[in-house]
This record gives C-alpha cells, structure tokens and sequence, in this order.
C-alpha cells in the first residue's frame, strides 16, 4: 500500500500557531480553515456566506434545492484505477475499494459552502484567547459557544473536542430514526431499529454560553424503538457532560423498569446489535475521549464525503441504498477538501478494544469525515464515513448526522441516524420550546413516564 506524506501543519496554520493565533488571522475564516483555494487548484477557495436557497422548507426534499445539483462526477475511483488516487485517500478508503465488491466513489467539484451563524463566528473568535483544556488535558475547562472551542488547535484533543462540541442548533430531532446491521455473512436478515430520537444540546443557543451555565451537561439524548418485535419498547436517554463520563438510563419493557447502566461508555456495546456496534462509535466519535493519546498530525487534501444530499433521500427505500454490499454509490458524493488528521493510540493504562483511531476533519466544519479504527494486533479493523451537508435552518452550519461503518473483517456494516426511508426529514432546531428539549426530559424519572405509557 503506499504510504501517505502528511505536512506537519500547513505555513498559514504554523505561523498562526506561533504567533498565538494574532497573526495572519486575515488568511483564515473564523473556524480556523485557510480561505485561499489550495495550489493545484483542487479545493477551491472560501465560498463565503450563502442564502438559504429560494423555496426550500422543511419537510421538502433537500437536494431538489441544492444549486449544484446538477452537478456530472469528474471521475469514479473504482478497484481498476484506486492506486491512482491513493494519495488523496486514507488506508481505510483504499481497502474499502479493494475489498467490498462493486464498491465506487463518484468524485464531483468541490464546494466551500459550510458556515456558522454571525454570533457563533463571533464566539469561535472569541475562543481563540479565551477558551482551554482543563489541566487533565481532555475536557474543554473554558469556551464560548456555540462555535469552535478551538479555531488553531495545538493537539489532538482539541481537535477532536471541536467536533463533539459542534454547532448543530439547540436541537435535532428524527421521528423516526433507523439504525441498519447488515446481516451475518450467508443471511439475508438485516437488523433495522426504527424509532423516534432526539438530541438536545443545552449550550446550542444562540448568545455566550459556558460549559459552567449548563451545568457542564453538553448533550442529551434519547431513542426509543419501535421495531423490530425483538426490540420493541426499549428506550434510553443519556445525558453527556462537557467534563466527566456520561450517565445512561435504559427502559427494559419485559422488566417494565429503568436501569441506570454505569458501564454503558466507550467500548460497550449497543444493546441489540449483536456486538456491531459500539457506544463511542455513534455518529463517528461520541463521549470521553480519555482512553487514548490523541496526536495532531497534520492537515493534507484527501477525497472526502461532501455536501451528499442523497443521504438524507428519506423518500427513498431504504434497501435500495443500504444494500448487501454496502451504501450504494450513488447517493454517495465525495469532494477534494484540506483536513486534519488526529491520531488517537490507546494509553498503555487503559482498556479498548481498539488499539488507535484515525479521524480525518474538516478544516471548514470541523466534521470527522473518514474514520479509522486498527485492533489490538494494528490491523486495520473498522472503517467509517458521514456524509455532511450545510443544513438551512441552521443559517448553512454543516452537519454530518448519518454514517456508515464497515467491519472488514467480518464483512458486516452499521448504517445510523439515517431518515433514509422514514417519510420525514431530520429536523434541526435554531430555536425550540419543546419538553423533549429540556434537560430534565433526560432523567430516568421521564424516561420512565414514557415508557410505561
């Protein structure tokens, strides 16, 4: 396989780093990414602020309005031509081609469309003089969100800490949600939970808002299942902080009772997923980041999911997209764009099933795009990838809910917070008054109120 050169830092982002983030500042957007287009020209320069296009609405489909929709591939990147490109592709992408059958990437223009509201612009600026790690050097001590914690990161943490600390409005709401297990290799019989979720983010509002004034409670979360039969009725909520482990309670319907599951962090797996899954897989990484040593590599131009409107087609069957092989091509769009690569080795003290992870992020979002876990021999292991799109309602922030994740060695893969044959859209709130959005419908009493209905 041929290896990949990763520059240290880019010049821009270096100089920024020694001047502590005063100099050159011109050369950068709020967020930290370089406005100027790279030198071969293949991604663009900073688009600038965009309008919501004319028409749109929730509930109406998002890639009818999107104004590149027309948009013909440059190329396909298939097992005949991978070595081509393998350049501007991580490990995992290359195996991906060369190991699931018929599996394409559809490569199309580049687009620098994601952007934060003014006010969390404003903040992310803020952060660069103000915000910081807590002396454990894993958890966010200061910041002003929403926004990005830290625009010119100096570790691996911080960068990772920028996505888990995200904007994504003060709500997200799927009703309902799937979550596809692609079957045992010699079945046909898929495990698709379906049910209604949410995710409440307490700092999300618009204005200044410290981990300190929510109580450091950065996420809440809760999904119910509605099918199969087999998981009919379970139901959890999770309640995530900015500065310790998260707490989880779970609704167990033959028990009719609500159990706190203290263990339900990093590597446990999902209930009902016949171990595929992970808790701190969700949505690429999710929860504490202190079992491993996080690394920041470097930022390098690699082919990446973007901008992919066709998986958010919640109109569309859902086997006609997840199918055995995998997600197929076509509502896949990948772009050239400038990331961040993070390196995450388990500390010699701790226990993971994983031995190092590899995020690849996105300089204009701060989204893991391509995710890559290696087992305990360093074999490569797990591939993941989101599929990002700049939402509307959220004046263009970008957000990457649904994801993929391929085993390649047991030929299995995860499909999650997909409203890909639901009838309704993800709905993403700027502003919501809604019991579902409080912190207090996070707590075992409510889960148990609605349960037991």
């Amino acid at each position: 396989m041929r290896k990949h050169t990763i520059g240290t830092l880019s010049a821009i982002a270096a100089a920024l780093l020694l001047a502590g983030g005063a100099a050159v500042a011109e050369e950068l957007t709020p967020v930290g990414a370089e406005r100027a287009a790279s030198k071969d020209g293949l991604v663009p320069a900073f688009a600038g602020r965009q309008a919501t296009p004319a028409g749109w609405e929730w509930g109406k489909m998002r890639g009818d309005f999107w104004k590149h929709r027309d948009e013909k591939p440059l190329y396909s990147i298939d097992t005949a031509n991978v070595d081509k490109y393998a350049d501007k592709l991580s490990p995992g992408e290359i195996q991906l081609i060369k190991q699931q059958k018929g599996y394409r990437m559809d490569v199309y223009p580049s687009h620098r469309e994601c952007q934060l509201p003014e006010f969390a612009e404003q903040n992310s600026t803020a952060n660069l003089t103000t915000a910081k790690l807590a002396s454990n050097g894993e958890t966010v001590q200061a910041a002003t969100l929403p926004g990005v914690a830290f625009p010119q990161p100096k570790s691996g943490a911080e960068a990772i800490l920028n996505y888990e600390t995200r904007y994504r409005g003060e709500g997200v709401e799927w009703s309902p949600v799937v979550t596809a297990i692609s079957p045992r290799p010699g079945s046909s019989d898929w495990i698709d939970a379906v049910g209604p979720q949410t995710f409440y983010f307490p700092a999300g509002k618009e204005g200044k808002t410290s981990p300190q004034d929510v109580d450091q409670f950065n996420l809440g979360a809760y999904f119910s299942v509605n099918s199969p039969a087999a998981l009919a009725g379970q139901a959890f909520v999770q309640r995530q902080f900015f500065d310790k482990d998260s707490e989880t309670y779970y609704y167990f319907p033959g028990q009719r009772r609500v159990r706190r599951m203290p263990a339900y962090t990093h590597d446990a797996p999902l209930i009902g997923f016949e171990n595929q899954y992970l808790i701190d897989e969700s949505n690429m990484f999710n929860g504490s980041i202190d079992r491993f040593n996080w690394k920041l590599v470097g930022k390098r131009e690699m082919i990446v999911p973007y901008n992919d409107f066709g998986m958010y087609s919640f109109k569309t069957k859902l086997h006609d997209v997840a199918t055995p092989e995998g997600i197929a091509a076509d509502h896949r769009r990948y772009e050239v764009h400038r990331v961040w690569v993070v390196e995450a080795t388990l500390k010699p003290t701790a226990r993971h099933v994983a031995s190092k992870k590899v995020f690849y992020l996105d300089e204009d979002s701060w989204l893991a795009l391509v995710g890559e876990d290696y087992d305990a021999q360093g074999k490569l292991w797990k591939v993941r990838e989101s599929y990002p799109i700049p939402v509307w309602e959220l004046g263009g922030a970008c957000d990457n809910e649904p994801f993929v994740q391929y085993d390649l060695i047991n030929g299995r893969y995860v499909l999650d917070a997909s409203s890909i044959g639901q009838g309704k859209d993800i709905r993403w709130y700027e502003h919501v008054d809604n019991p579902r959005f409080k912190v207090d419908f996070y707590t075992a009493e409510s889960l148990r109120s609605a349960s037991e209905r």
